[in-house]
């Protein structure tokens, strides 16, 4: 049986790796602080050239700017992909579809007619990493047992969900029916559906109001309705969380093929590929 070919270990690739991707070194911290700050500035300048007399008075800065912002997140996000062993498991993990998407409006805007590149405020996403590198342990573990409480329940929630929205439909149809004919506000079905949407979630647009008095009565059944459906998802997600082991690690280390993070400090090789974090 043939033996496995040694892992070939690429010295440039690894020391960017560590500068990008790691917040425990000190170059690993500089870096993700200015970006933060450069993330935060880009998504300043596209808040204020929506505003027109501003953006009418710099005009032309803006546009230099936001290019100097997209080129700059450009290559980092070719950096990013070059440090990587794996380059696809990080383009389609969380972190690297919000950096494509970071950068992809501005480019589109090229091709594209519009304020498409008003959608790079999307970057604001890109903030999430604060408590990553700042390394807010308290925080990352409350994170995760969130995500773990909203994976476990996912099964009940989408049952809870299929629920509502049969039950919208057939409140929807009978108030149609009800107050159909003497209502030109509920005209058609999908429009009393919209109606039942937004009284069953206790939204209460008052945009759409029934006037018979039977439509009155189930508009009061309904709304009454509602405190109970929104108390079901929470009891649901409360419970899981409850039950969700909340012993997460804070290290920041991030595996070299795979990007995913959250090892423990002792930890040898990754839990989610098996490739090996670290080599003397």
């Amino acid at each position: 049986m043939a033996q496995k070919a040694p892992f070939k270990r690429n010295r440039l690739k690894e020391q960017i790796h560590e500068i990008i991707f790691e917040a425990d070194t000190t170059l690993g911290k500089i870096f993700d602080v200015a970006l933060l700050i450069i993330i935060s500035a880009s998504v300043l300048v596209v808040m204020l050239e929506s505003v027109s007399y501003i953006q009418r008075d710099y005009e032309d800065l803006f546009f230099v700017l936001e290019w100097i912002f997209t080129i700059f997140f450009t290559i980092e996000y070719l950096l990013r992909l070059y440090c990587v062993y794996k380059p696809m498991k990080y383009a389609t993990s969380f972190y690297g579809v919000v950096d494509l998407l970071a950068i992809l409006p501005t480019y589109l805007s090229l091709l594209l007619p519009g304020n498409t590149h008003y959608l790079i405020v999307i970057r604001a996403f890109r903030l999430i990493r604060i408590f990553r590198i700042f390394k807010l342990g308290h925080f990352m573990k409350e994170g995760n047992i969130i995500i773990k409480a909203l994976k476990a329940s996912r099964a009940k929630i989408t049952v809870f969900l299929t629920f509502v929205m049969l039950l919208v439909i057939i409140i929807g149809s009978v108030m149609y029916l009800v107050e159909g004919g003497s209502n030109e506000a509920f005209s058609s079905i999908p429009r009393s559906i919209y109606w039942a949407i937004v009284t069953l979630t206790t939204v209460g647009y008052g945009d759409i109001t029934p006037q018979t008095e039977l439509g009155q009565l189930l508009s009061a059944v309904v709304m009454i309705l509602g405190y109970a459906i929104i108390a079901v998802p929470t009891g649901i997600v409360s419970a899981e969380m409850i039950s969700a082991d909340d012993d997460h690690p804070s290290n920041t280390q991030a595996c070299r093929f795979c990007g995913r993070e959250g090892h423990a400090d002792d930890a040898v090789y990754c839990k989610y590929c098996g490739n090996i974090l670290n080599e003397p």
